[in-house]
């Protein structure tokens, strides 16, 4: 079969491309994320694509449509879960692709408190007005081997010796990544039943902060301590999470999450298994089947340390560029006299490398520049030890080690480089 997958390379369309190919199927990838070299990839924005004559081209020659496209908060979730979804099923209906499977969420049929919930929705209800054989398949927490979003919430979260409990957050019931690829499978094959709902959810109910304590067990680390966090603390975490949003990160602690964490994500499997067979497994049994690896260790670690390392790593370079410019100056100007240079150019020289190092870190912060931010950091931290060297060699006997201490901060630095990536 020729399959239209968009939404081709987020966490679950990764599994589905990737267990598709394996099977024989030729997949064509649209996303708004370059796709693995060898795949057939569309770089499409699904917000922007309202005009379903827009889509005919593209559908040429497919079969299926599945449509694994979200948009999270902070993004055009309408055009992304409404108008351009709605505009690929109104050119599938004229092209005669007939099969359409769509990821929607848990939950949001029955109660649609946030903007993404509504417009998960309003994606079903196009879709279902259609005369399609479609299919929509409603996620619960989505976890697997591969992680992202609340998935890798749930290891950082395991890596961390106090476990913070946030109030007013309902059950979970974990979904195996595997088991949700299992069904979008079944409902490609000839014959299958369509025009049908239908919630992913695992057969156990637990609180998150339990599904925490199991992929901590996992990790082969020791129970933390459960701290419950005041509502006003947990508020200030999520809107700390908006902020970084702001900023272009994508995180799923934000206060959408923090509506859709009181909601829960529960459902009933059981019409699930009914319609297609698959039993959907056990948490503790699917993790129990594959032991944690150093790498997944290293990944929770990490993905806990992100956030600070970002966050202090752009608010030094900030500091540093506001301290050279006030209560530093005299420091600055001073070094600068000493490596022989008149007063006017030792002037502008602070003033140009305090300048550069607060919009380094502004860059830094802001994640669509964040690679600019991080190499110019680097390249202009190797510029001042060559500078510094040339102007003042004897900081580098200084016993508070100034010169020195630029090595962890370069080490640093490539640290951030290595771990910016979200996919």
């Amino acid at each position: 079969m020729r399959i239209l997958l968009v939404g081709g390379t987020g966490l679950i369309g990764s599994a589905i491309h990737a267990r598709l190919s394996a099977d024989g199927h030729e997949c064509v990838l649209v996303s708004r994320h370059p796709a693995a070299p060898n795949a057939h990839h569309i770089t499409l924005d699904v917000a922007r694509t309202t005009d379903a004559s827009k889509w005919k081209g593209i559908l040429a020659g497919v079969d299926a449509v599945i449509n694994a496209a979200g948009a999270l908060q902070g993004q055009d979730m309408q055009g992304v879960h409404v108008a351009g979804s709605a505009a690929l099923y109104t050119a599938c209906e004229s092209a005669g692709v007939r099969r359409v499977i769509l990821f929607s969420a848990i939950g949001s049929n029955r109660d649609a408190r946030t903007d993404f919930s509504r417009t998960k929705r309003d994606g079903e209800a196009a879709l279902m007005a259609r005369d399609l054989d479609w299919v929509v398949l409603r996620p619960s927490v989505v976890v697997g081997r591969p992680a992202y979003g609340g998935s890798a919430l749930l290891r950082g979260l395991a890596s961390l010796p106090v476990l913070p409990i946030m109030p007013d957050t309902a059950a979970i019931q974990p979904v195996h990544l595997d088991d949700v690829v299992d069904t979008v499978l079944f409902f490609l094959q000839p014959g299958a039943p369509s025009r049908l709902a239908l919630d992913l959810a695992g057969p156990q109910r637990m609180a998150f902060s339990d599904a925490v304590a199991l992929f901590r067990s996992w990790l082969r680390w020791r129970p933390a301590y459960r701290l419950h966090l005041p509502s006003w603390a947990a508020s200030a975490a999520y809107r700390a999470g908006d902020v970084a949003q702001m900023l272009g990160w994508a995180t799923p602690v934000n206060s959408t999450a923090q509506a859709e964490m009181r909601r829960g994500a529960t459902g009933d499997p059981e019409p699930w298994r009914q319609a297609t067979g698959i039993v959907p497994r056990d948490l503790a049994a699917a993790l129990a089947s594959e032991p944690a690896s150093v790498q997944e260790r290293w990944f929770a670690r990490l993905y806990a340390l992100k956030p600070l390392i970002f966050g202090v790593f752009g608010l030094f370079w900030i500091v540093t560029g506001i301290v050279s410019l006030g209560p530093g100056w005299e420091i600055g100007m001073s070094y600068v006299r000493e490596g022989g240079l008149g007063e006017r150019f030792a002037a502008l020289t602070v003033i140009a490398g305090a300048l550069a190092d607060i919009v380094i870190g502004l860059a830094i912060l802001w994640r669509p520049a964040n690679l600019y931010g991080l190499r110019a950091a680097l390249i202009i931290s190797l510029t001042y030890v060559v500078i510094g060297t040339a102007l003042v060699p004897r900081l580098w006997a200084d016993p508070l080690g100034p010169m020195l201490k630029i090595w962890p901060v370069l080490m640093l630095n490539l640290v951030a480089m290595a771990i910016r990536e979200d996919r």
